[in-house]
């Protein structure tokens, strides 16, 4: 049997926004019918609770789930049937990042996929340079901070996960934002090479239309983020809903309900109000990457 293609790093038509797309139409369609979750989850030999994930493309789907479905919002015309069904199939092909699943945990498996299909992000970072910013030497650093026993061998494929994911930057649909705290950017990992080199390298990212950065200073003091780091992932079908991701230890947390994401959306908002102008936040990369040659 031959094995199934995998999308292409930073394709954005990778499985996952397929997954979404089909979840978006099953959910108009169980809506239009007036039928609930539970009556949904029950014909699918399922729960309310898998018909949430199926809706919101977090999981993969069976084309037997998806043909009930379709009977049961009375979907029945052989062609219509035929394109959410080919849908279905196209969407459980493996995402680019198949051939690293056994370095990650399932949780940021879903991320993977949500920022393949995202059209911008927006993210705040206290700790680190974001991940699709990082030089190679400077994710090296940060992946060894949180797996100090790994070997090299681990250690090169986690990079080469990582800038994977970088080839988003690429689409030319695909934005993204980022806040970046003072803090983030004084910080030596290993020696002063690999942060100045990551410097020059945020420097020549922000000659990027698709990118902007906006450096959060000490001197904004306290500002609305006071709960640490977080995204916000947008994609392009209006019919999706936006997501804001908090990463955790060993977990995270995905929201997606209006009023969670509505807060999250105002605080985002104030930090680029507060942050130093993007054009103030060069003249700050450039300062700290004159003073470490």
């Amino acid at each position: 049997m031959e094995a199934p293609a995998m999308a292409a790093p930073g394709d954005p038509g990778g499985p996952t926004v397929l997954r979404m797309m089909l979840g978006s139409q099953l959910r108009r369609l169980r809506e239009d019918r007036g039928i609930s979750a539970e009556e949904a989850g029950y014909v699918i030999r399922g729960s309310h609770s898998k018909i949430s994930r199926l809706e919101l493309g977090r999981v993969s789907f069976k084309e037997r789930d998806v043909a009930d479905l379709l009977t049961l919002y009375k979907v029945l015309d052989p062609v219509e049937r035929s394109v959410l069904l080919d849908l279905a199939r196209q969407a459980n092909q493996p995402g680019w990042w198949h051939q690293y699943s056994d370095l990650l945990p399932a949780w940021f498996e879903v991320y993977m996929g949500l920022e393949g299909a995202a059209s911008l992000i927006r993210t705040y970072e206290v700790q680190f340079v974001p991940g699709l910013l990082q030089t190679p030497d400077y994710a090296r650093a940060v992946i060894r901070l949180g797996h100090p026993s790994i070997d090299e061998d681990e250690l090169e494929r986690r990079v080469r996960l990582r800038l994977g994911r970088q080839r988003r930057l690429d689409s030319p649909d695909f934005a993204l934002w980022a806040v970046i705290d003072e803090n983030a950017l004084r910080r030596p990992l290993q020696d002063a090479d690999v942060l100045r080199d990551q410097l020059a390298h945020l420097i020549e990212m922000t000659e990027r239309r698709n990118v902007t950065v906006q450096v959060m200073p000490f001197s904004a003091g306290g500002h609305a983020a006071a709960g640490g780091s977080f995204s916000m992932l947008r994609f392009p079908e209006e019919t999706l809903p936006d997501v804001v991701y908090l990463e955790q230890l060993t977990s995270a947390l995905y929201l997606n309900k209006p009023g969670d994401t509505d807060n999250y959306l105002r605080v985002m908002n104030q930090l680029c109000v507060e942050a130093s102008l993007p054009e103030t936040s060069l003249k700050l990369l450039i300062d700290l990457h004159t003073a470490l040659c």
